[in-house]
This record gives structure tokens, C-alpha cells and sequence, in this order.
């Protein structure tokens, strides 16, 4: 067996060895190692943002047809290198190869080349001219008005462990096309697929310091990324908990924030519903990232004239659902990222029995293969209470909750509104006007209407303690932005 490689930092345009050595990075399936992820020091990730700083004096300055250039380049060497860079997503994220191929990687090549052709939109518009009389500000004149889109300065992206394809491409991507210089700090848990991703730019020709990737398992690595005096903004996405911590260190030298953070999505289910496309669409809380996903709809509020059906339902969905090695074919849930999450998972289900809810399907931990892994069974807690923890909670795993309601749409929407969280939310009716009616109505970033699909020029974003900002599509230029206005008489 080959030795683990020793991943180097990236800095200023170089590859760089970590001043704090080596840490493994360990497979969810089969607790291998995938590989040694390099622990800067705060020293070198301070290095790392004076060298975006650095670069973004010429970088934003540099047409947009440049900038749109590279991008291009780097989806083509993504897509060139899919299959090394697939299997590697799938090994460190223990997601299933379908995910991995799919969902992580193509999602990123997509992403470069959606902010390729976002390089070239217009970041200037005209606003109408505005006549002033006569006054203590001068002459009477006419006013004339442009509005334009500057870039930030250096971005920090804070990346989740859930995606590491996805998640950095629609940060980095979308800052590049602005013209903002990134350090770049992925999650410790699988880092290894961020480094392909500056790999694929370093060959695309960015210039040196445009692009930094900086890793570390322990929390002084991101600290640093965070309150460099050289980082102009901090675009972060994972718990609310980090979030607010990283807020709180921003406000005090007022760094633009973009933060997307949890998430308990309410799927509101009436009694008209089609029962079979509800079940469809809450069952992706199991199968994507074996539940690892902020938008998921996780707390099913259902009525109780459909209650006992759908949970006939969702047990029989689950039933077929398999729990495997992500690396064969026919798996569609695999592992959690590490033990210590699979543990938290489990304490949860544990939590739920025992504030009364009902186990209709799984809460036995499943064995695969030789006993290796992090794997939770699919769980679904029925018979719940809005007040229970396992219903207010993110539990971020393969646990969705239902919670019968008797009456209406008033009480629907109260119950789906009683929570820390407005990520997404869903809403299943035969009714259009109903479901579009309820969906106005929560408190949510996001509503889908008969559908977990996503439009991906739509604005993505929480409300309440799930984030700040948008992003995604032309959405996600502007949050790399700062407004400008230029005012001259004629």
C-alpha cells in the first residue's frame, strides 16, 4: 500500500510546506486514510491573506473577459481530471459515487462556468437624471447618476465539509468574476478536494496570491483567516454557533459578511398532498450526504388526516433505502463524515425516544462490511411535539421528524414558523394557490412548492439564525460587491 500523500499549503502563487506539519484525513467508509492534510500556522495564513491583498491591486483591475478566461480554463481541467478528483470527493466525504461524481464535482465545474460568463455581466447602470433648483448647494443643474459594482477587496471562504466541491466553487468562483483576490480555508474533515480545486487555477493561469488555500484541524487556523487586518470579507457556511462567533469578530472592523449557516427545514404537508411526491422529496434528507445538508426538509409537519399514511409511506421509502460503502454500486446512504458526528447523531435519536417520540423506522447503528465506518441508519422519529429538542435542533444526519397538526393553514404556518431556523422550507398541496399562499407566509429564505428542486439563478439564503445574505446566480456577484455611486452635473 502506497503511502498517504503530504497535501503543501498554498500561498502567494507557490505550493508550501505547513509550518505545523501533517494531520490525516481519514475515509468515513473504511477509516483509511485518504491522505495528510497540511496545519498552517496563523503566521502563514496571515502570509496568505498580505498576498491577496497583494494581488488584488492588479486582479481587480485585470477585464472581465480575463478573469472570465481563467475561470473557463479551470472548468476545463475539472472537467479533465473528473474522475481522479470524483473518486478522491467520494473517499475523503464518504458521499455514494453518484453524489460525488454529480453533486460535487460536475456542481463545481458548473459553478466555474456559470461565474465565467457572471464575469461579463454589467456591473454599471444608468440611473435617471435628477433635476436641482437653486440652492445652497449651488446652481440649479441636472444631476446625472451611475451605479457600479466594485469588488470587496480580499474574501475569505470559510468552506462546510458536507460539499467540498460545491460549496468553495460557489464562493471562489463568484469572487474571482468580481474581481476579488480569496483565502480560502476549507473544512479539516476533507480539505484534499479545495486543493484540486487551486490546482485546476494554478493551471489556469491566476495570477500569484488571487488564490490561497490555508488548512488546519485546530480553530486557530480559521481565527487568523478571520481577523487578518488584510480581509476586507468573511463568507462563511456551517453551524449558526461558528457563525455568530465569526460575526461577532467581523463587527468589530466591520467586514461585509455572507453567512449560510443551519438549517431545519419545515415540509408542510396538507391533506390534499400527493402523498407519493412528498415522500419522494422529504426522502432526500436520506440520501444526499446521508443527511449533511442545510436545506433538507427534516421536520415534516403533516396533517392528521394523511398522518398514519404518510408515515406508512416514509417507512416503506426508507425500507429500500441502501446503507453501504459509497464506493459500490446500489448505495444510496453512506456514511456520516466522523465518529464523533456519528456519535452526536445517535445521542439525538437516543434524545428523541426519550422525550416520547416514536422510532417508526431504524436507531440501530447499521454494520457494513467489516464494522468500519461511521454509518447511521436512516431514522424516522414520528409521534413528536414542537417543543422536543429533536425537533428544534439541526441534527444534520439521516433523521427526519414528523409532527401531526389537526386544524388549518393557520396553524400550519405556526407551527412551521415556531423555530430558530429559516433556511428552506416546503410546502405539498394539491391547491396552488393554498400551497403558494402558505409559502408566503414562512419565515424562510426559501419555500418549494410541491418540489425539493432548486432554481439556480433564485436567491439562496436564510432567515433568522440560518444566515445573512444572498448568493447563487447574478445574486451571488453582487454579494462579492460593494455599491458605488458616481454623481456629476451636466
Amino acid at each position: 500500500m502506497s503511502e498517504p500523500v503530504e497535501q503543501k499549503l498554498y500561498i502567494g502563487g507557490e505550493w508550501v510546506e505547513p509550518a505545523g506539519g501533517h494531520y490525516e484525513v481519514v475515509n468515513p467508509a473504511d477509516e483509511s486514510v485518504v491522505g495528510l492534510a497540511p496545519e498552517a500556522s496563523r503566521a502563514q495564513v496571515e502570509e496568505a491573506a498580505r498576498a491577496a491583498a497583494e494581488a488584488f491591486e492588479t486582479w481587480s483591475r485585470t477585464t472581465p473577459e480575463a478573469r472570465a478566461a481563467v475561470l473557463d480554463r479551470a472548468a476545463d481541467i475539472m472537467q479533465r481530471e473528473y474522475e481522479p478528483w470524483s473518486a478522491l470527493a467520494r473517499a475523503e466525504t464518504g458521499a455514494p459515487t453518484g453524489i460525488a461524481r454529480g453533486m460535487q464535482v460536475g456542481v463545481g465545474v458548473a459553478r466555474f462556468r456559470r461565474y465565467a460568463k457572471g464575469a461579463l455581466e454589467p456591473v454599471e447602470r444608468g440611473l435617471p437624471p435628477q433635476v436641482t433648483e437653486a440652492g445652497p448647494m449651488g446652481k440649479a443643474s441636472v444631476l446625472g447618476a451611475l451605479e457600479v459594482r466594485q469588488p470587496v477587496g480580499v474574501v475569505t471562504c470559510i468552506t462546510s465539509y458536507n460539499n467540498p466541491w460545491a460549496n468553495p466553487a460557489g464562493k471562489v468562483a463568484p469572487a474571482l468574476a468580481m474581481g476579488n483576490t480569496v483565502v480560502v480555508k476549507p473544512a479539516p474533515q476533507d480539505p484534499l478536494s479545495v486543493f484540486k480545486m487551486a490546482e485546476a487555477l494554478h493551471e489556469a493561469g491566476a495570477p500569484a496570491g488571487v488564490v490561497n488555500v490555508v488548512c488546519g484541524a485546530s480553530v486557530e487556523v480559521g481565527e487568523a483567516a478571520v481577523d487578518s487586518p488584510y480581509v476586507d470579507m468573511v463568507s462563511f457556511t456551517g453551524s449558526t454557533g461558528v457563525g455568530q462567533r465569526i460575526a461577532e469578530v467581523c463587527g468589530r472592523s466591520m467586514k461585509r459578511q455572507l453567512m449560510e449557516l443551519g438549517g431545519k427545514g419545515a415540509a408542510v404537508v396538507f391533506e390534499d398532498a400527493d402523498l407519493d411526491a412528498a415522500v419522494l422529496g422529504i426522502g432526500t434528507t436520506f440520501s444526499f450526504y446521508s443527511g449533511q445538508i442545510c436545506t433538507a426538509p427534516t421536520r415534516v409537519i403533516v396533517h392528521r388526516s394523511v398522518y398514519e399514511r404518510l408515515v406508512e409511506k416514509l417507512t416503506g421509502y426508507l425500507a429500500f433505502m441502501k446503507v453501504g460503502d459509497p464506493a459500490v454500486a446500489g448505495t444510496v446512504v453512506g456514511p456520516v463524515i466522523s465518529a464523533a458526528h456519528r456519535d452526536r447523531v445517535e445521542s439525538y435519536v437516543e434524545l428523541g425516544r426519550k422525550e416520547g417520540a416514536r422510532i417508526a423506522y431504524g436507531g440501530e447503528r447499521p454494520v457494513v462490511g467489516d464494522g468500519r465506518g461511521f454509518y447511521v441508519a436512516p431514522t424516522l422519529l414520528v409521534d413528536c411535539t414542537n417543543d422536543m429538542r429533536v425537533v428544534r435542533e439541526e441534527i444534520f444526519g439521516p433523521v427526519v421528524v414528523v409532527v401531526p397538526f389537526e386544524g388549518g393553514e393557520e396553524e400550519a404556518v405556526r407551527l412551521a414558523n415556531d423555530s430558530d431556523f429559516g433556511l428552506l422550507s416546503y410546502v405539498w398541496s394539491g391547491d396552488a394557490a393554498r400551497a403558494f399562499r402558505v409559502a408566503r407566509r414562512l419565515r424562510a429564505g426559501g419555500v418549494g412548492v410541491n418540489t425539493i428542486g432548486r432554481n439556480m439563478e433564485a436567491p439562496f439564503g436564510g432567515f433568522k439564525r440560518s444566515g445573512v445574505g444572498r448568493d447563487v446566480g447574478s445574486y451571488a456577484l453582487h454579494a462579492y460587491s460593494e455599491m458605488q455611486s458616481i454623481v456629476w452635473t451636466t
